[in-house]
């Protein structure tokens, strides 16, 4: 059963943690149908056998159900360091939304159930995290560390994103992207969640994914949309004002008039992007607000594997 189907049921903005537990739960029970089978079984006491390391720890018993080498792992391993970065400018709280709405249909929604999922995955795995959060400021800096207190707090600080943003709340990408690089001494895993509407210099902008990926790092950007207003400008042909959430600007047209030469140009950022950051090893993700959760667990798994 796919994860929305479940998280549909939930009629109403609930406990983070407690929806973030519901899914990830969703997700391992779901897993012997995956390339990741084998992960469910005792999940937050096994890691991966890699070519190499002692045999002493090997699990046998799990090598004979799933045909897979599996070491046990112990209390103190924290095995990796992960850095969640989120994008909370204006243009993150659309699309404003209706009654009746789940608060994960909204960009920002979004990437924060998303970043608590990827918590409680982390959690379960014994592995340190830590959050960064700007908009036209550096909102907040916590260092990865894999303590329950810490994962109370950052989540803490995940719920409070929800509420209403200040108007027009620009933000300058490129300049704490450098900011949160220089913070990164230790070799980590940095999940990037933003819509990338960076005006300006997108050279500039891949400089600071590249500064993020130094002393081997490894990125993952989320790319984060409302499919059906920013990908296919699914709007009906009445005359509308459009008004940009970050400078206030605002245009009145038809969407009919455009949508075809918007549509074309979206494309071509896209493809743009996933180039580029493919070209420069950063995993380049786009996510449909409200969908792709298991998209979200299954590409941390891959990369996480990768990592090592």
């Amino acid at each position: 059963m796919k994860i929305e189907s479940q998280i549909e049921k939930i009629s109403s903005f609930q406990h983070l943690e407690l929806l973030a537990n519901q899914i990830v739960e969703g997700f391992i029970s779901g897993m012997h149908k995956s390339p990741f089978h084998g992960f469910s079984a005792e999940f937050a006491e096994h890691k991966v056998y890699n070519a190499g390391e002692s045999t002493k720890h090997i699990d046998w018993k799990l090598f004979a159900k799933t045909d897979r080498l599996y070491t046990k792992r112990f209390e103190e391993e924290t095995n990796l360091r992960c850095h969640l970065i989120i994008d909370n400018s204006s243009s993150m709280h659309y699309p404003k939304l209706s009654e009746g709405q789940q608060f994960y249909e909204s960009k920002i929604g979004f990437s924060v159930l998303a970043s608590a999922v990827l918590m409680n995955l982390l959690k379960k795995q014994r592995d340190a995290v830590g959050l960064s959060v700007y908009s036209d400021t550096y909102e907040y800096y916590a260092p990865e560390k894999g303590s329950d207190r810490h994962h109370r707090m950052i989540l803490n600080k995940l719920e409070n994103l929800l509420a209403e943003p200040k108007q027009s709340r620009n933000t300058d990408t490129v300049m704490f992207l450098h900011q949160i690089a220089e913070k990164m001494h230790r070799r980590s895993m940095i999940i990037l969640f933003t819509d990338m509407f960076q005006p300006g210099n997108e050279e500039a902008l891949l400089n600071a994914l590249q500064h993020l990926k130094h002393n081997k790092h490894k990125v993952v950007l989320f790319h984060v949309i409302d499919n059906k207003t920013e990908l296919n400008f699914d709007f009906d042909n009445t005359p509308r004002k459009f008004i940009d959430l970050e400078s206030g600007e605002e245009v009145n047209l038809f969407a009919d008039n455009i949508k075809e030469e918007y549509e074309k140009r979206a494309e071509s950022y896209f493809k743009k992007l996933s180039l580029t950051c493919a070209q420069n090893k950063i995993k380049y993700v786009p996510v449909a607000a409200g969908k792709n959760f298991e998209k979200i667990l299954t590409t941390y798994l891959i990369e996480k594997q990768m990592f090592g």
